[in-house]
């Protein structure tokens, strides 16, 4: 998400893991990493300066219930997740909310991810473009509704924005969701404030959502303010989280003028758009996963048929079942992001990028060669020798690398997912609060 922040705060854990002992000595390389780490991400300094403090004291003087190693690693993600601060709350019934931001934040791209997030929740959502003052505003959020199935109202050439507002937020009078986009300036000036005014006395939003884009760093802050003075913001967006090393300090500065992160965007697609879960959120920069996200994401994409995530995490995975789960998993979203909610760092499993990369057309050769497999092939793959593959190989017209490649591949998914075994208990449901336990957030 955050590149080089989720990177230097992996490292961070993997040395507090490796540790013979936890000493002043070793906590103190321990807060220079993560202080390292923050500063390169554009957190203020005296914040980074608060939370060392606090991670120091803490680790040193706290007696743990935990082993020392686990102590730490629960203190560093307590008190990276208290300077992000709270979520927005986002219940799912009838609402009208209103979008606001400056020119070239994403706010447009915003607003139809997020009509995409209520109809995968099964709501009714209606979308209005009111932003009559961008050229092109109309076309781009009428096309992003289209190509996801919204329901779109705008009037193509009418300069009233207040006007379409209130006649969108009418014709969608039966919806559960109204949507309405607004327009944007390169600043926040007079004329945009007394639009934004008059938009929100005639529809009456029950959310004001601010997007701003990562790159703005801290100065996050100030913009958030200045349109919490305007129009009582409610929630913020945080768009373009994966191209920009000051992410961390929009995230923060955010925080620390009181208001609430609702949503981020990390990526182009409309699934790279998630609720923003603080805890969620440091658990995977610290590598340790995010099963809920995960869970949350299979259950809105796929039909209850086409994916157990129970049953890949109990230990039978054979070639049939990777196959079936990879085809599956390949509808909710880029394999690299989806992986990142499982706690593969925590577990000692490191992926190469290059394994990540299961394309379509990587599942399409996949499954030629496992049509060349006999059945105890498939259900048992560690009997694959290598007159077996030779076999395959000239059978599905594929390379003996292939070959390997697919069961090297299927060696590794089975690790990852034995590995999960232990966050499993009490029955057929993932143990979200054991794997916390297990990772000392518990």
């Amino acid at each position: 998400m955050l590149g080089k922040l989720e990177e230097s705060l992996k490292s961070v854990v993997d040395r507090i893991a490796r540790s013979n002992r936890i000493d002043e000595a070793t906590v103190s390389k321990i807060v220079k990493d993560i202080q390292r780490a923050m500063l390169q991400a554009d957190v203020n300094v005296k914040l980074v300066m608060s939370l060392s403090s606090k991670i120091k004291e803490r680790s040193l003087k706290e007696k743990p219930k935990l082993n020392p190693r686990e102590h730490v690693i629960k203190v560093v993600y307590e008190e990276l997740v208290n300077i992000i601060g709270e979520s927005t709350p986002i219940e799912l019934k009838a609402q009208t909310i209103m979008m606001v931001g400056l020119q070239g934040s994403g706010k447009t791209t915003s607003t139809a991810k997020l009509a995409r997030y209520f109809q995968k929740k099964g709501l009714k959502v209606g979308v209005i473009a009111a932003d009559t003052f961008r050229p092109g505003a109309y076309d781009q959020l009428q096309q992003l509704c289209e190509d996801e199935g919204i329901a779109f109202y705008g009037e193509k050439g009418e300069e009233d924005a207040v006007g379409v507002a209130a006649r969108g937020i009418e014709e969608f009078d039966r919806f559960d969701v109204k949507i309405v986009d607004t327009a944007g300036r390169h600043a926040l000036e007079d004329d945009l404030i007394e639009e934004m005014i008059n938009i929100k006395n005639v529809i009456h939003p029950d959310h004001r959502f601010l997007v701003m884009d990562a790159a703005i760093g801290q100065q996050a802050g100030e913009q958030a303010k200045r349109f919490h003075e305007a129009i009582e913001i409610t929630g913020i967006i945080i768009t373009k989280l994966d191209g920009t090393a000051k992410g961390g300090g929009a995230l923060s500065a955010v925080a620390e003028t009181g208001s609430s992160i609702a949503f981020i965007g990390t990526g182009e697609s409309a699934a790279d758009f998630e609720r923003f879960e603080p805890e969620g959120f440091i658990s995977r920069l610290l590598g340790m996963g995010d099963i809920k996200a995960l869970i949350e994401r299979a259950e809105e994409t796929l039909k209850a048929e086409e994916v157990d995530l129970e049953a890949m995490v109990k230990g039978r995975f054979t070639l049939r079942d990777m196959y079936a789960q990879l085809e599956a998993v390949n509808k909710m979203g880029p394999l690299k992001q989806l992986m990142q909610m499982l706690p593969l760092g925590s577990l000692g499993i490191k992926i190469d990028d290059a394994a990540y990369e299961v394309t379509k057309d990587k599942l399409g050769s996949y499954k030629v060669i496992m049509d060349s497999m006999t059945n105890d092939e498939l259900d048992n793959p560690k009997i694959m020798d290598g007159s077996r593959i030779r076999r395959v190989a000239r059978g599905s017209g594929m390379r003996v690398e292939d070959v390997n490649e697919l069961l090297k591949y299927h060696r590794m998914m089975q690790k990852a997912m034995k590995g999960m075994q232990g966050m499993l208990g009490g029955g057929e449901k993932l143990n979200t609060k054991r794997m916390m336990k297990k990772f000392g957030m518990g």
